[in-house]
């Protein structure tokens, strides 16, 4: 099997090339990338196209590497013994499986994917590599060994908010996923909105890039706030001509709330949109 992107997923030939070397391997793919690049999209993509299921672990700043494994919930049972309800005797009650464990018990091989890894502490990736590595792990409280069935693909998204550590990065196969040039973009766009007038496209993409070339752009906007940005002036129908409008005190795009997400960077176009009207005047 051989991944080469879906009916949905536009996928560079570099990527294409990391997915199945990762999948020939083995090994996690540490897939890195500004926000909006769809790394996250890429596991169920990499899912469908295989015909795998796909199993998500969502990772937030609070999350702990053992509840990839399992969570023992000894209150519950202390509380129970207490009422004298018959399901203590058994301490598989009390044990809640995690993703990993749903992954290596899957029958048929999974996609598992371990998203935004960088919002944990630093220790996270470090408890997870005997895991990832051997594909299993002991239930301490059942004296059991939990061992994949089935080697799942797992895929690893990080943001680089922290830095991993090198022991596990030197198990995964690295990919990052560089922002789309204006061609693939008109694929993407193409995918999403087969209809949509080419010279509305290429306007919007002309804006579109400028905007994120300006100096000091606080968050530059990505593929999925342009595709709804695309939405919104289709819906709107507002004339091409708007966006060719090379009029220096309009600056800000129109309808620029789906571009532009913080104070800070409305603020910079309209004090550039300022002085420009000064410089004019």
């Amino acid at each position: 099997m051989k991944f080469a992107g879906t009916e949905n997923y536009v996928a560079t030939d570099d990527l294409k090339v990391a997915v199945n070397a990762a999948a020939t391997l083995r090994r996690p793919l540490l897939i890195k990338g500004e926000p909006g690049t769809g790394k996250t999209v890429l596991a169920s993509e990499i899912a469908e196209s295989f015909g795998m299921p796909l199993i998500e672990w969502h990772i937030k700043s609070t999350t702990k590497a053992q509840q990839g494994l399992y969570e023992y919930d000894a209150v519950s049972r202390l509380r129970d013994s207490q009422l004298g309800d018959e399901r203590v005797k058994d301490i598989k009650n009390y044990i809640k499986r995690g993703k990993l464990w749903e992954a290596f018990e899957s029958k048929e091989t999974p996609v598992l994917l371990i998203d935004e890894i960088d919002k944990a502490d630093i220790e996270f990736p470090n408890d997870l590599l005997l895991e990832l590595d051997r594909m299993e792990f002991h239930v301490y409280e059942t004296g059991e060994t939990i061992k994949a069935e089935k080697r799942p693909i797992v895929i690893i998204t990080s943001n680089n908010e922290k830095e991993l550590p090198d022991a596990f990065l030197r198990r995964c196969f690295f990919h990052f996923i560089k922002f789309p040039d204006k061609d693939t973009m008109r694929e993407i766009i193409d995918v999403h909105y087969p209809d949509i007038q080419q010279e509305l496209v290429k306007e919007a993409l002309n804006v579109f890039f400028d905007v994120r070339e300006v100096p000091g752009l606080k968050k530059k906007p990505s593929t999925s706030e342009l595709l709804d940005w695309l939405k919104l002036l289709m819906a709107e129908d507002l004339p091409v001509e708007v966006l060719k409008s090379k009029d220096p005190s309009k600056l800000i795009p129109p309808l620029h709330g789906a571009l532009l997400k913080n104070e800070q960077d409305v603020h910079l176009f309209e004090r550039l949109a300022f002085m420009n009207r000064r410089q004019q005047g």
